[in-house]
């Protein structure tokens, strides 16, 4: 038998699918919205359909926005036929705060996976191809995780984009800043030497 009204535990079901929220923490975060319904559940349920009314996919870059083309595709000031290539909109977001890129982005939408017959027509490469010319970019950088599946998508992408004469770079990987050789694993360290530079 149910310990919850049928629609809470719908509800619960629906937050465990959350990143990061299992079952349990599904119900806790479920019943804490309960006991603050007027201050926190009301106004998240309101900002909830508010989101899902009115958040568009940019017709230009994929990014998440108000409109149909993203704040960032609209500014003229970043169009200068850089193109930072990410797998989603959680990466384009994070190279914002860092607020050291100042042209444009393209969100593929995941990554090529045969295990999950995810081929390049279920991401956003030929839009990306098309953009390349349209925009006559003079690079492309590929800000990809440093996953199997995302270094694969790169090389990729940097075969499709070979005949189009634009420069092709990827961010460097190795010692983050603060970082201390001893607590890093040996795949970091290695590409860390490989990428060193003149001091």
């Amino acid at each position: 038998m149910s310990q919850a009204p049928q629609d809470i535990e719908q509800l619960i079901g629906l937050m465990a699918r959350l990143p990061g929220l299992g079952p349990r923490s599904a119900r806790r975060a479920v019943l804490m919205l309960l006991k603050k319904r007027g201050t926190v559940m009301a106004p998240l349920a309101r900002i909830m359909a508010e989101v899902a009314e009115n958040a568009h996919n940019c017709q230009t870059c994929g990014n998440i926005s108000g409109a149909t083309t993203c704040e960032i595709c609209s500014d003229d000031r970043r169009a200068t036929g850089e193109i930072c290539v990410v797998e989603d909109v959680a990466d384009l977001w994070a190279l914002e705060r860092g607020q050291a890129f100042k042209g444009r982005y393209h969100v593929l939408g995941g990554t090529l996976s045969a295990l999950d017959a995810i081929g390049p027509e279920q991401l956003r490469i030929p839009a990306l191809v098309e953009r390349v010319t349209s925009e006559n970019a003079r690079e492309v950088i590929l800000a990809l995780n440093a996953t199997v599946d995302g270094q694969t998508t790169a090389h990729y992408i940097a075969e499709v984009l070979e005949g189009t004469g634009v420069s092709i770079t990827s961010l460097a990987q190795g010692v983050p800043i603060g970082g201390e050789l001893d607590y890093l694993d040996d795949g970091t360290i290695g590409a860390a030497l490989r990428a060193r530079r003149k001091f």
